[in-house]
């Protein structure tokens, strides 16, 4: 049987039976159970109307079939010919067998569903049926009774004295009815009410998604109504991504030039970059894995795809995506709870709206390939909670595989094949590089506009503390590599800005004086009331927040209900005995509301801001209540990874003796966690205000037991170590495998430096694809910081120019403009300290540079930088230079 011949049968069925109550009233038994032809002609006089009666349920029986007949051919195929024969056999005998008659119709209120019940409860359900036979009669009796009720209450009374009457209106009854049965919805599978109320519903969340989430937190507040945030939309600054396999596309898109001044710190159109801008990375990319260290922006760039989606205002690249319903997925919010059912999905965005959301809408999204799937933050879950992650995933595209989805981690929870049977490519985020960095800063100064008044300068004087700061990062090595992610330099922004301009030296101080901004100074400085009332000093709240945060971390978790917290607040308060008695749940509540640091992510809930603040408050009470031990024992483990690094700027010698110690001894001991606990000692040497004496050669030579870098997450971490680094890398790709000569490369540049060079040179005749392409773009890189010498390696056409400032000029400062001077030094970002005063002097063959641009267009040359031995220099963290007397 077709689905043609079916949907006609159980039109005809529906709509002879509503002609046998119309037309038979509450005549003869005998009467309504004749053909409806047969009835017109007995209970309508006169051949005509006879025949126009006729018709018009003929119509009626067509406006059946015509909405039946697309439900049957998408079932149809599920069953077989004996199976599709059934289920219309049982439905037109159901309703054969059933009261229909006015007074069944009267007693159920004319409803469907009421209707429904009492035919379920009269009449006996067919027999033999399998399964989805079953499932088909149930959804298709259901169909044909609301249809008969529909068109029965549409009909006019039939009384015998009035038939010439009603009958003149015959000839609009069928397009009556079948306008009536155009407004029902059209069921199916994935929607079971319709599809009536789709766009309605779809236009409301999109709208609330965009209002939502279209928001950036600044790291300070300045008001009680936390007035900090401005709209993402305005702040976002397009970042880099690199491929992890050659299949992405390699061209990149230069960024945008965001004002004319300082053009010099913008990309020329057609220059190549360290890696292509992430917008056009995803283009072609149905399905990404997105990897980026603490603080990169993936949760932001996830956010503003999400805002950008609901408003259909993707441009250039990403032109395609409009018209795509995005879905943001916080797994964090999953954390010890199953993950959500696509229904479930909208809860953490648009709670306030699944309410009225249409049955099955998100299903009918996935099912018809109209979804951008967001799912941010792998690496928060534990890793028996990101396998099942990757189940759920996995199930969830084999039914909707036409899904677009972005994925979120850092690289420690997800390698680059986490999701390669799953037919994800993985995507990096890198490091800002100076253009970007640029771009940030005037698009920070650029956002922060909206707050107005509330800034603590005029909006007038903005211009000036966006040119302070760039000037700033120009003339300060380390602070260019420790803005290295939006997070940071968003920080820096923020600190400079509130701070009269004063900048941190490095990582440890930037978190700290972050804290100690937002938590206190800011409300003080400023006198805000509810701070004024507080009987809480700094230390006293940075108490709680540690002890939040540490509670957070040992339970492997980055959020708590917020009664929970309070009791947790209340108890910690009564252990601090210089203060007067205070209520948890009014202290949390103030530290939530004016520390900038905590916040509620869904009603009754509480978190950091970012996991970074999480990570660092914790390690600092592991330092506090001395948890060496406790730090010794995870360190093997991701989501500890930071928090042991941090804790070793924490510590106290003693301390670090124990921690160090502690891991080295565990690499000795536990050949399975060797490498990962070896590589957590050398990264914690980016933090250590100095190296105990007594460690030092153990972590020498747990360094050198590294090496050759193998790993894709080896450089960062090796780089951590700083130019005592360089002495143990190879000097060439000789003996090395592919992957370990890129590996090798991507570390040099990431260390920087004169030294670096040296290393450097030895790969620049290692043709092998690996290590010309590493992913990092090392050597790259290395051009782009301007640090390659001249004379050394030769530069290829169009490169920076081996001696160019990769910023160029810093107004103000000496150099020697023909560059021929005989005392002229090369001034390096990265000296490793007063015995490096004194550079080599640059060659005297050297002419003037003149950067070459695609195309031939030169330009000329940029001013010197100032004489290496005019600069007063001390070792800072990762061997970058701190500012003395420069």
């Amino acid at each position: 049987m077709s689905a043609e011949v079916a949907a006609l049968r159980l039109g005809t069925t529906v709509a002879g039976a509503a002609a046998r109550m119309w037309l038979g009233g509450r005549r003869r038994e005998q009467e309504r159970h004749l053909p409806v032809e047969e009835l017109a002609r007995v209970r309508v006089p006169g051949v005509k109307f006879s025949r126009s009666v006729k018709r018009q349920f003929e119509q009626i029986a067509d406006a059946v079939f015509d909405r039946l007949e697309p439900f049957l051919e998408h079932e149809f195929k599920a069953l077989e010919e004996s199976g599709r024969q059934t289920v219309i056999d049982a439905v037109c005998d159901t309703l054969a067998a059933a009261d229909l008659s006015d007074d069944a119709l009267l007693a159920a209120d004319a409803q469907p569903a009421e209707l429904i019940r009492r035919i379920a409860r009269a009449v006996p359900p067919p027999v033999g049926l399998g399964e989805a036979e079953s499932s088909l009669y149930e959804r298709l009796f259901t169909e044909c009774v609301e249809y008969y009720v529909r068109i029965v209450r549409s009909l006019p009374v039939f009384e015998e004295r009035a038939a010439a009457e009603l009958l003149v209106r015959t000839s609009t009854l069928g397009g009556e009815v079948t306008r009536i049965l155009e407004r029902l919805p059209d069921r199916s599978l994935f929607a079971p009410d319709g599809t009536d109320q789709d766009t309605a519903f779809r236009r409301r969340y999109l709208e609330l998604v965009s209002d939502s989430l279209d928001e950036v937190e600044l790291f300070r507040r300045a008001s009680d109504r936390a007035a900090a945030q401005v709209r993402l939309s305005v702040a976002y600054v397009s970042m880099r991504a690199t491929g992890d396999d050659n299949a992405w596309r390699r061209t990149a898109r230069p960024l945008p030039t965001l004002r004319a001044d300082m053009s010099d710190w913008e990309e020329r159109p057609g220059a190549g970059g360290a890696g292509m801008r992430v917008e056009a990375a995803l283009r072609n990319a149905a399905r990404v894995l997105l990897r980026g260290e603490a603080g990169s922006g993936k949760t932001t760039l996830l956010r503003w795809l999400a805002v950008t989606a609901a408003r259909g205002a993707f441009a250039g690249e990403l032109a395609e995506w409009n018209g795509l319903t995005p879905v943001f997925v916080k797994l964090r919010e999953y954390s010890g709870r199953t993950l959500p059912t696509p229904e479930a999905m909208l809860d953490g965005v648009a709670a306030p709206l699944t309410g009225i959301m249409p049955r099955g809408w998100v299903e009918r999204q996935l099912d018809g390939g109209r979804v951008l799937l967001l799912i941010d933050g792998v690496d928060e879950l534990l890793d028996r909670e990101r396998r099942a992650v990757r189940d759920w995933l996995r199930r969830l595209l084999a039914t909707y595989p036409d899904t677009r989805v972005v994925v979120t981690s850092r690289p420690a929870a997800a390698g680059v094949d986490w999701l390669r049977r799953e037919d994800f490519g993985a995507l990096h985020l890198d490091r800002m590089t100076p253009p970007d960095l640029a771009a940030f800063v005037r698009q920070w100064h650029q956002a922060v506009r909206e707050l107005g008044d509330e800034l603590p300068c005029a909006v007038e004087e903005l211009p000036q503390y966006e040119q302070s700061l760039l000037v700033s990062l120009k003339d300060r090595a380390h602070l260019q590599s420790l803005a290295g992610t939006p997070l940071l330099a968003a920080m820096l922004c923020a600190m400079h800005l509130n701070r009269g301009r004063h900048l941190p030296r490095d990582r440890m101080e930037l978190y700290r004086s972050a804290l100690h901004t937002l938590v206190h100074d800011r409300d003080a400085e400023r006198n805000v009331p509810s701070a004024m009332d507080s009987a809480l000093g700094l230390g006293d709240k940075l108490i709680l927040l540690r002890d939040l945060a540490w509670r957070l971390s040992d339970n492997n978790r980055s959020e708590i209900a917020l009664d929970q917290a309070a009791v947790h607040v209340g108890a910690r308060l009564r252990a601090l005995r210089h203060l007067d008695p205070l209520d948890g749940e009014q202290v949390l509540r103030h530290l939530r509301d004016r520390s900038g640091i905590l916040r509620s992510p869904a009603q009754g809930r509480l978190d950091f801001v970012h996991r970074t603040f999480q990570e660092y408050l914790a390690a600092e009470e592991a330092a506090e209540e001395d948890r060496m031990g406790n730090l010794v024992g995870r360190a093997h483990l991701d989501l500890w990874r930071e928090t042991v690094v941090l804790a070793a700027g924490h510590a106290n010698a003693r301390q670090r003796e124990e921690l160090l110690g502690g891991i080295l001894d565990r690499a000795e001991a536990e050949p399975r966690h060797a490498r990962t606990l070896r590589l957590v000692a050398a990264s914690c040497q980016e933090t250590l205000p100095s190296v105990p004496e007594g460690l030092a050669a153990r972590l020498e030579e747990a360094v050198a037991r590294l090496l050759p870098a193998r790993r894709e997450t080896d450089p960062p971490a090796l780089a951590a170590v700083g130019p005592r680094l360089l002495r143990w890398l190879p000097r060439s790709g000789a003996g090395l495998t592919a992957k370990a000569a890129a590996r090798t490369v991507e570390t040099a540049a990431l260390v920087g430096g004169e030294e670096a060079l040296d290393v450097l040179e030895g790969f620049t005749g290692d043709t092998r694809e690996e290590v010309t392409n590493a992913p990092r773009r090392g050597m790259e890189l290395l051009r782009r910081r301007g640090l390659r010498r001249a004379g050394a390696v030769a530069a290829a056409p169009g490169e920076v120019p081996p001696h160019a400032h990769p910023f160029g000029p810093v107004e103000g400062r000496p150099g020697v403009a023909d560059g021929d001077g005989p005392d002229r030094r090369l001034s390096l970002p990265t000296a490793r300290g007063p015995d490096r005063a004194a550079l080599p002097r640059r060659p005297a063959s050297l002419q003037p540079a003149r950067r070459v641009r695609p195309g031939g267009a030169a330009v000329a040359a940029r001013p010197a930088l100032p004489r290496a031995d005019r600069l007063h220099r001390t070792a800072g963290p990762g061997g970058h230079r701190r500012p003395g007397a420069a």
